[in-house]
């Protein structure tokens, strides 16, 4: 992945604010165990809701079932906006990602994916790999279904940091 061009906003920085770098700003995405995922419905309006996710190979990860209303969303308008932070006013930084989920349907590469959600949650998130889908691993549930997988690589991030209260913009060509 290319690094992105980074800029301080001033309009909502302190006077002695500095950038946040992609470094740290990829740092809180990698280490992130909830996200807020932004999608639209097919008749405009937002629906938002919490999901875990995986940073990796340039990309922010998401699984979701076939049926769920962001798998709906999705077959309609690409475009998303995935957040995540710290809850304090006086330290930590937020991180929003822009950019368009697209599925992930290549076994290797899911095989690849579905251990990163298994290394980052100590086991607790398991899939098997097949078909081009996640799957819960067999008597996790009596209705097995594939498990949806997006990737969606930046095309804007927005770190926002808390205490030092900065705004910096990573645009991504």
């Amino acid at each position: 992945m290319s690094q992105p061009v980074t800029s301080l906003d001033p309009r909502f920085s302190q006077e002695d604010a500095v950038a946040t770098t992609w470094a740290h700003a990829e740092a809180v995405l990698e280490q992130a165990q909830l996200f807020w995922i932004t999608t639209v419905r097919r008749d405009g309006r937002p629906h938002v809701t919490p999901l875990v996710g995986v940073w990796g190979e340039g990309a922010l990860h998401f699984c979701t079932g076939s049926a769920e209303q962001k798998t709906l969303n999705l077959q309609g308008n690409p475009h998303v906006v995935l957040a995540t932070g710290s809850i304090s006013w006086e330290s930590g930084l937020d991180v929003v990602v822009e950019g368009d989920a697209v599925r992930v349907d290549d076994d290797e590469r899911l095989g690849r994916l579905a251990e990163l959600w298994s290394l980052k949650w100590d086991g607790r998130w398991n899939y098997d790999v097949r078909d081009g889908a996640f799957w819960h691993p067999e008597g996790w549930e009596d209705t097995p279904s594939p498990v949806l997988v997006f990737a969606v690589k930046p095309t804007k991030v927005l770190s926002f940091s808390e205490g030092s209260f900065s705004q910096t913009r990573h645009l991504f060509g």
